[in-house]
């Protein structure tokens, strides 16, 4: 069983990426709630949602692209 290093790199990178992102997307949320009298609470908590989902994403590409380098048949 042969592992592609340079996707297995590019997976693990992915990976690293999401990581800051798993924990700053719910911190942006939760201080978008408390402060939800402020005039930019709407783009704050855009801005949130769009980090949690930027964090999905990562973590979905990351883990295809180590299974593809450990599993995949060339």
């Amino acid at each position: 069983m042969n592992t592609d290093k340079k996707i297995l790199q590019k997976g693990i990178l992915y990976l690293s990426i999401a990581m800051p992102l798993l924990f700053l997307g719910p911190v942006i949320i939760h201080s978008a709630f408390k402060n939800q009298s402020h005039p930019l609470y709407l783009i704050v908590l855009g801005i949130g949602i769009l980090t949690c989902l930027g964090a999905m994403l990562m973590l979905f590409l990351g883990i295809r692209k180590i299974m593809n380098s450990l599993f995949k048949k060339r």
